[in-house]
């Protein structure tokens, strides 16, 4: 669902980018001094699994592929404004460094994956999990939110695009809507499995009464993530599906897809996930991918200290 430049005009890039911005910095200032010492190491941890993710795309119906968002995962294991955060900072190394999304259309992304697919998909969590409060429930409350978040993301992306003029809303709504249904489907499966191994391994992170859980050292966490991250590029990504996500299928069909900028307005030697000079492309999408994790875990590593300095130990 990553917008490329060319698909949104400049008052809906402005607009996207505007609401963007201010929810991104409500949830800095939420996290500022509140965020526990213990979870610093999720912070760049879930920034790096969900890039990893990404990479990842997963086939659906009719020739088209889907990838995890991660919202809802990432706003479940260390709360919305967290979710924001990363998800934010995810995407704005997937665009600067890698080309994946536009520079332009960038607020309308992190409005569309960050800010609705991690704080909207927690909101519905929470309603979801009044309903059911039992930890099968969790993961039902769980699932419910991926796929809502997932399908409510896409309708955003519709409105943007008709709000643009780039394709009519009678249009895009139903295109985007119904494909991203299925695409949510992976969404919540793949949510709800990452969370369910997280809570076997360790219950102390996933507990919601922090307190009645054990609390454990952070290095087993990072060292059995980073070989997860590892083991993503290695042994999965190369097979990947080619097919084009929701969006590019989308634009393909109704027949906008040229309206996509041909060169990117900051070019990348990363660009298409790739590093030039390396003659295996497999190889190259590999060292390209443990770059750009390496990268997103530093970098929300680094924030999470900086946001932690004036937290209770």
């Amino acid at each position: 669902m990553h917008i490329p430049d060319g698909f949104l005009d400049l008052k809906t890039a402005a607009a996207t980018g505007v609401l963007s911005a201010a929810a991104l910095g409500v949830s800095l200032r939420r996290l500022n001094g509140s965020l526990p010492r213990r979870k610093v190491p999720l912070m760049g941890l879930a920034g790096a699994f969900v890039f990893a993710a990404q990479m990842v795309n997963f086939p659906v119906a009719g020739g088209t592929s889907g990838h995890l968002i991660g919202g809802v995962l990432v706003a479940a294991l260390l709360g919305p404004a967290a979710g924001v955060v990363v998800i934010s900072a995810v995407l704005i190394i997937q665009s600067l460094l890698f080309t994946d999304g536009g520079i332009v259309a960038l607020g309308a992304n992190v409005f569309n994956m960050g800010v609705i697919g991690s704080a909207g998909g927690y909101a519905i969590y929470r309603g979801t999990r009044l309903l059911f409060r039992s930890e099968s429930g969790r993961l039902l409350a769980l699932m419910v939110a991926a796929w809502g978040s997932t399908v409510i993301a896409a309708a955003c992306c519709a409105g943007e695009l008709a709000w643009s003029g780039t394709v009519a809303w009678t249009l895009a709504f139903p295109a985007m809507t119904d494909l991203h249904m299925l695409i949510a489907v992976g969404e919540a499966v793949i949510s709800a499995l990452v969370f369910a191994a997280i809570a076997a391994a360790r219950p102390d992170i996933v507990a919601e009464d922090p307190a009645s859980a054990p609390v454990h050292e952070g290095r087993d966490l990072f060292q059995y993530g980073a070989l997860i991250a590892i083991g993503i590029f290695l042994f999965i990504s190369p097979f990947a599906s080619p097919w084009p996500d929701g969006l590019e299928s989308v634009a393909s069909r109704l027949g906008f897809a040229s309206a996509a900028v041909a060169r990117p307005l900051v070019p990348s030697p990363f660009g298409g996930y790739t590093i030039p000079g390396i003659g295996s492309p497999v190889a190259a999408t590999v060292i390209a991918g443990l770059a750009g994790t390496c990268v997103v875990f530093a970098g929300g590593l680094v924030l999470a200290r900086v946001l932690t300095r004036r937290s209770p130990r």
